[in-house]
């Protein structure tokens, strides 16, 4: 069974970090690209983030670029989001996925190429 759980949020300050945790599990690692996505209330989700299931590559959305960054550890069972220079409009929940299609540059960022989804860690930013 695919399982993708999310850890970090909270209420954070403006201009202060947070790094969010994405537990992957169920399936293998290099077969997938992981996404980031999040919602904010009364707007669509959207992807800032994803890295390959193969090499590692790692696409930004362009509005975040710089202060968000993908990583993995343990074979990629663990992708982190580093988010910096937190901004009250980075307020939503926040997801991680899994797609099998992968993560190959910028339009992998779309919700409807992704599988398996988690179910959020909200993040409050506070100004």
């Amino acid at each position: 069974e695919v399982r993708l759980v999310e850890s970090g949020g909270g209420l954070v300050q403006a201009g202060r970090s947070l790094r969010l945790s994405c537990a992957a599990s169920g399936f293998s690692s290099d077969e997938y690209g992981i996404g980031w996505f999040r919602q904010a209330p009364g707007k669509e989700r959207e992807g800032v983030a994803c890295i390959s299931g193969g090499d590692g590559s790692r696409y930004y959305k362009e509005s975040v670029k710089g202060r968000f960054t993908i990583s993995s550890a343990n074979a990629r069972k663990t992708v982190y989001l580093q988010v910096d220079s937190l901004k009250a409009e980075d307020t939503a929940v926040y997801y991680c996925a899994a797609s099998v299609y992968g993560c190959y540059d910028v339009s992998s960022l779309g919700a409807p190429l992704y599988d398996y989804w988690g179910r959020g860690t909200q993040v409050t930013v506070s100004s």
